[in-house]
């Protein structure tokens, strides 16, 4: 490197080393900054809701309550079943329950349907062929309800036959048949009620005491049979 011939020094050194290790300690800096930029990229790439993690319970809630709510339900009179037998199309029908509460299926005969729900009749068919075939496989579904519903009937606007799939106060079924019609006698209304003992009973409804908030327990919840009556 040349002297300054006046002052007898030397220039100093360009600072190469620290150029050097300036660009280096920013090549360094910058695979890390990309990887902090990335990750919450890779954090949002997860698939969410995918149950990862989750507790049993908290799985188990999504598990569908079908089943249970066709298992605790008691068959009745009218309602439609399909029975099926494996490997058996004689023995496979789809019938209604009579008015007395029984089917009747080839081979067996009688069975009581009304007042089991479709797993106990299923294993009391089960039984049953167990004495004329080897491991029967029998599957019991309600189609169609048709026992849990009500009428109502006078002076409304859409008298009938309405379906219990839900529970039903006399209030919802007054509203279910479309209102009163004019003249309508709504403090007169009643449900006729038919009990197991066979007797019947009336159970009065004031509709006008019922709507100001008096007398609510005459909004009676409705069962399969009943007949509301609006004079």
């Amino acid at each position: 490197m040349a002297v300054n011939r006046k002052t007898g020094l030397r220039p100093p050194a360009k600072p190469l080393c620290f150029l050097l290790l300036a660009g280096m300690a920013v090549h360094c800096a910058l695979p890390a900054q990309d990887a902090h930029a990335q990750a919450p990229l890779a954090a949002s790439a997860m698939p969410s809701g995918s149950g990862a993690g989750l507790p049993d319970s908290a799985t188990a809630a999504y598990r569908p309550a079908a089943r249970a709510a066709a298992t605790a339900y008691l068959i009745g009179a009218g309602d439609l079943l399909a029975i099926s037998v494996w490997k058996d199309t004689e023995l496979s029908k789809t019938m209604p329950v009579r008015p007395d509460g029984r089917i009747s299926l080839p081979l067996i005969g009688e069975v009581q349907a009304a007042g089991l729900t479709a797993d106990q009749l299923q294993e009391a068919i089960l039984q049953r062929l167990a004495s004329y075939m080897s491991n029967p496989q029998v599957n019991v579904i309600v189609q169609e309800i048709r026992s849990r519903s009500f009428n109502i009937v006078g002076k409304v606007n859409k008298p009938g036959a309405y379906d219990l799939a839900k529970p039903v106060t006399v209030l919802d079924a007054v509203a279910m048949a479309g209102g009163f019609q004019e003249f309508a006698r709504v403090s007169k209304i009643y449900v006729l009620r038919h009990d197991a003992d066979g007797t019947t009973r009336m159970l009065p409804f004031n509709y006008k005491q019922v709507i100001k908030g008096h007398s609510l327990d005459q909004n009676v919840q409705l069962h399969p049979g009943d007949t509301v009556v609006a004079p």
